[in-house]
């Protein structure tokens, strides 16, 4: 089968984990690794695996998920954490949506698979901005779409402009106020894989630093 889907991996050191998770990946995606700035590897591994790589040095997961964005070439693109946090298999569901018309954007929402998975302060801040969204403007999404699928050429049209990890909740909040039809489905959360960190909820401070970027769009 020829890919009629790109999956965009914005990654920063994860090569670890692209080494078990690019082969997992389904034939109907072409793989779009966005290093940002990653020092371990991740560009070699990813490239070895057959994917495109496109390096961003601007440091943020906004602007990794734009350089990727910008990269891809298919209708449809999906977007992933390249952590091995999540299961690409469920991707297909999404992109069914999309594709069908049933959606403008099919989002996931993350179900830890034990505990320990998604620590509490991340959770946390994760809740409140999505309380805050929903009642503000009406989201009608549970997370902060970690895991996402949509037309390519209507997302670079909402011109979502944060390079950091502000990204993804004003992508929901221009999706919100644009009229876009959304659905939403469960997604496994698994742990990530060893060897890499994540840049949010690997500690309090990463955390905060996310919970900074987040306020700042939603000011």
């Amino acid at each position: 089968m020829d890919p009629d889907c790109d999956l965009v991996l914005p990654c920063r050191d994860e090569a670890a984990a692209l080494e078990a998770l690019l082969p997992r990946v389904p034939c109907s995606f072409a793989v779009v690794v966005s290093d940002n700035g990653s020092r371990d590897g991740t560009a070699e591994v990813a490239r070895r695996l057959g994917a495109t790589v496109v390096t961003e040095p601007q440091p943020g997961y906004g602007a990794a998920v734009h350089a990727g964005l910008l990269a891809a070439t298919h209708e449809l693109v999906a977007f992933m954490d390249g952590d091995g946090s999540f299961d690409p298999d469920e991707l297909l569901p999404l992109v069914e949506d999309v594709r069908s018309g049933r959606a403008d954007l099919a989002v996931g929402r993350r179900r830890p698979v034990r505990r320990g998975v998604w620590p509490w302060h991340a959770r946390a801040g994760n809740g409140l901005v999505v309380w805050w969204l929903r009642r503000r403007i009406g989201m009608a999404a549970h997370d902060i779409a970690p895991v996402r699928v949509c037309r390519r050429e209507a997302l670079l049209a909402l011109d979502v402009r944060d390079r950091r990890f502000g990204y993804p909740v004003e992508l929901l909040q221009r999706a919100t106020d644009a009229g876009w039809r959304v659905s939403e489905r469960d997604v496994s959360y698994h742990p990530r894989a060893i060897g890499t960190r994540s840049k949010v909820s690997g500690s309090v401070r990463g955390t905060a630093r996310a919970a900074r970027d987040f306020w700042r769009v939603l000011a």
